[in-house]
């Protein structure tokens, strides 16, 4: 008699087989017991008639309680008003562990509560929803890359020195030297891109960002593309193909999870190639026209990049950034030095910036203008400096962080609910 999953029942129709797994949830009626088992692949619904199994067996579906371990064998049976088209007619239930006053029941509960219990929360078939479609959504990413010629080398983790900014960094003892948790892998992805010319990495990132809004968490994971000689619009063009590749092989591979959510897919069904493109001073333009006073070099926040992105139907980039709010390496417009060649990709529907990249810049003497400029130690970035004095080439990359991605994809409100164990302000636990 074979084990199998949920996932497999329907090409095991009236075989009798055994499932593992836990208990959702149940209903009684007379001599007859609908317990809703549920082991990671689905969800079906096992039969327990008395008149056909022992005493035994229906007093143990009688004990059962929510989220109780058991282990059930019985007939599969097609049926159409069963939970996932299938039920399982119980011949035999044994009882791994009774779950004693199990603490998230079938009721509304606060927002703290539910974070608090985190490690039981995933078990719900929302939180299943979100993380299947998380699953897809890096699946997705690695698949276009791959199928793209990049190679994946892993950046490290700890780092001696800032990527995106020295007051977000989380700052750790290293034998006695300072050492930060990685920002991003990009730096070290452009020496992989000198080596194997297309690569990314992809992994956790940290920002001590003390900030409470939905869109930030201190530890979040980023897939980083990098490629020798690309240009600026080839990297325009590989963003908008990557996350229309993504957003297209979630809507067909998860609409069973899409459909839990709730969420309309037919905005997603839009994001396709090519993406409508502003520059900074166009979007300064729409922000004053909606009375948002923006100077020229700020950058915007989440207010302002919701109201732009509402503007248009799909996500959108925004281009030419002024220099003095962007990062250190990335390259000056030839023809305005001022802003440079880098671009945030908003998503719709209030979303906010879901990639951020740009040209790299490749001269020397450019770069180590631009680390003293911004009060970098020199020291730290040698080895940097190294990739433009041998065989320095244009080259181009972006980030793309997988919660803000999943959220837009899924509809979800508050990034915390797309990752399974989110690091947020004053929260750490569990």
């Amino acid at each position: 008699m074979p084990n199998i999953y949920v996932s497999e029942a329907s090409a095991y129709v009236d075989q009798e087989t055994t499932i593992r797994g836990w208990l959702y949830n149940k209903r009684s009626s007379g001599k007859i017991q609908f317990l809703l088992v549920r082991d990671g692949t689905g969800i079906i619904q096992a039969v327990i008639f008395k008149p056909e199994v022992p005493a035994e067996v229906f007093q143990h579906g009688e004990e059962l309680t929510q989220e109780s371990s058991l282990v059930v064998t019985g007939t599969v049976r097609k049926d159409d008003r069963a939970p996932g088209g299938y039920e399982l007619l119980v011949k035999d239930l044994q009882i791994v562990q009774i779950a004693q006053d199990y603490p998230i029941a079938p009721k509304e509960h606060g927002v703290g509560f539910l974070m608090e219990h985190r490690h039981l929360w995933l078990r719900s078939s929302r939180q299943h929803a979100v993380l299947r479609v998380r699953a897809q959504v890096i699946k997705a990413c690695r698949d276009y890359l791959d199928q793209q010629g990049f190679l994946l080398v892993d950046a490290p983790i700890l780092t001696p020195a800032a990527c995106e900014g020295t007051s977000t960094l989380f700052e750790t003892d290293y034998f006695g030297e300072k050492a930060y948790l990685s920002q991003s892998g990009q730096l070290y992805n452009e020496a992989a891109a000198m080596a194997f010319g297309k690569v990314y990495c992809f992994g956790p990132t940290f920002r001590a960002e003390k900030s409470k809004t939905r869109r930030h968490l201190m530890e979040f994971w980023m897939i980083e593309p990098e490629a020798a000689y690309y240009t600026f619009e080839d990297l325009i063009q590989l963003e908008e193909s990557f996350v229309s590749y993504i957003v297209q092989s979630v809507v067909a591979q998860c609409r069973e999870e899409l459909a839990i959510l709730e969420r309309d897919t037919s905005p997603l069904a839009n994001v396709q190639p090519p993406f409508p493109r502003i520059t900074y001073d166009q979007a300064l333009d729409i922000l004053h026209q909606h009375g948002k006073e923006i100077n020229w070099g700020d950058d915007f926040g989440g207010d302002e990049e919701t109201l732009l992105a509402e503007q248009f139907p799909k996500p959108v980039f925004v281009t030419h950034y002024p220099a003095r709010c962007k990062a250190f390496y990335m390259q000056p417009d030839p023809d305005r030095p001022q802003v440079v060649l880098a671009s945030d990709l908003l998503a719709p529907e209030g979303y906010g910036e879901i990639i951020g990249g740009s040209q790299r810049i490749h001269d020397l003497a450019l770069l180590e203008r631009r680390i003293a400029e911004n009060n970098l130690p020199r020291e730290a970035f040698e080895w940097y400096l190294d990739l433009r004095r041998y065989g320095s080439v244009p080259h181009s990359g972006f980030g793309m962080g997988i919660e803000r991605v999943v959220a837009w994809i899924c509809g979800i409100d508050h990034l915390r609910e797309v990752i399974p164990f989110p690091r947020m302000l004053y929260r750490i636990y569990p």
